[in-house]
């Protein structure tokens, strides 16, 4: 089951090292990881996304808890949140495919960001499916490069006046 844990954290050297260390050490690979400082930039919030029972993830939640640097920690499945990722994506855009290509964008609310005379980097920011999506639709056009970012997670806030 794919888990997308948020940590707050004390922003000081060795403390990444030792919360990767954690899932290393349990044979766990973190399929995405996303870390910067929060408006106190004491603080780091770090999310990584990784796939295990939930019985082992509710274990490593645990374990997080008690490294002395860790301020907080967030199962988000068990919260109701917002997950994104961003990608940016060179596609090739020759004068053929350049009109088809910004249509495609356009449908996936992305962005080019940058362009040459052959290719567009292209900016989306979404969940994963719909980055995949926009990737499996460009690959027939020619992707030339891909750069993702790992997911990022924020709970959303409570309705209640």
């Amino acid at each position: 089951m794919k888990h997308t844990i948020s940590v707050l954290l004390q922003n000081k050297p060795g403390v990444l090292s030792r919360v990767t260390g954690l899932f290393s050490g349990r044979g766990f690979n973190i399929e995405s990881l996303a870390v910067n400082q929060t408006l106190d930039p004491e603080v780091s919030c770090l999310t990584l996304v990784t796939t295990g029972p939930d019985s082992i993830i509710e274990q490593i939640t645990k374990q997080l808890h008690k490294l002395i640097d860790v301020i907080k920690v967030t199962d988000m499945r068990e919260v109701e949140c917002v997950e994104r990722e961003m990608a940016l994506i060179r596609v090739k855009a020759e004068a053929a495919t350049r009109a088809e290509v910004l249509r495609i964008v356009d449908i996936f609310r992305g962005k080019v960001v940058d362009v040459s005379p052959k290719s567009y980097a292209i900016e989306l920011t979404g969940d994963d499916k719909k980055i995949q999506a926009l990737i499996d639709i460009l690959k027939p056009i020619g992707i030339q490069e891909i750069v993702r970012t790992g997911t990022i997670a924020m709970a959303r806030a409570k309705k209640t006046p």
